[in-house]
């Protein structure tokens, strides 16, 4: 129980967890735009599924190190350049992310929106899962080799990756509802997705782009967004007019 009085463990707790909440955003923010596609009813158990398959990713990898080491490993070489199957893996999550997204946009400027009977609802659901379930591969093999290069502890990783989940289960739902509530905050989110499958591929091709940079760009968009948000809901408020005084 020696590690209780070590400030080094927590310290390495602390900034894995925020490190995995932050490496989560882009997870949660796909999550949210998925399941509000669902029926109303089903979207709740959509997202936690959503979340418990990425935390289930999330462990098992984190129980298989070596092999994930080895996913960093060259398998081929294209133009000089060695390409390992992490590399295979980033770039084909950001395909689908690109493609994903901008279909997602596409069906938003266009209105297609999907009919909600029995059978389609039923297909949607799975359908959805398994979507959420591919992406959360590729965020999950990004945030355990983030984990593994940070810690040596497999523990400090296991209760990282957990308390993670557990505040990103806590934050889904409130998110899902602000990007369904406001179609312009959902664009910007989409948009962000969009930056995030350039930056996967991007990664896997050898070029790194610094996270910061984009969340720092979104943080901005975000911001502002805000801004115009409040100036609207001032100017729909009821002007009080005022009462004139008797001479």
């Amino acid at each position: 129980m020696e590690w209780l009085s070590d400030p080094a463990v927590w310290i390495s707790l602390a900034t894995l967890t925020t490190l995995e909440i932050v490496l989560g955003v882009d997870n949660l923010v796909f999550i949210a735009i998925l399941a509000n596609r669902l029926p109303e009813a089903q979207r709740a158990r959509a997202r936690q599924m959503g979340l418990g398959v990425a935390l289930a990713t999330r462990l098992l990898l984190l129980f298989t190190l070596t092999w994930v080491i080895g996913l960093t490993e060259p398998i081929f070489s294209v133009m000089g350049r060695g390409i390992s199957w992490r590399d295979v893996i980033l770039i084909a999550g950001g395909l689908f992310l690109l493609a994903k997204s901008t279909h997602e946009i596409h069906g938003s400027l266009e209105g297609d929106e999907a009919e909600h009977d029995a059978t389609r609802a039923t297909a949607g659901f799975a359908a959805v899962v398994l979507q959420i379930g591919i992406i959360d591969i590729v965020f999950s093999l990004d945030s355990v080799i983030t984990a593994v290069g940070m810690v040596d502890e497999l523990w400090i990783m296991i209760t990282a990756v957990v308390l993670a989940m557990v505040i990103m289960l806590v934050a889904s739902a409130p998110l899902a509802e602000f990007v369904e509530r406001h179609p312009t905050v959902k664009m910007l989110a989409l948009s962000f997705l969009l930056l995030i499958g350039m930056s996967l591929i991007a990664d896997g091709l050898g070029f790194h782009i610094p996270k910061g940079y984009l969340y720092g760009a979104m943080a901005f968009s975000v911001l502002v967004e805000v801004l115009n948000l409040l100036a609207r809901r001032k100017s729909k408020s009821p002007v009080k007019l005022r009462t004139p005084t008797p001479p």
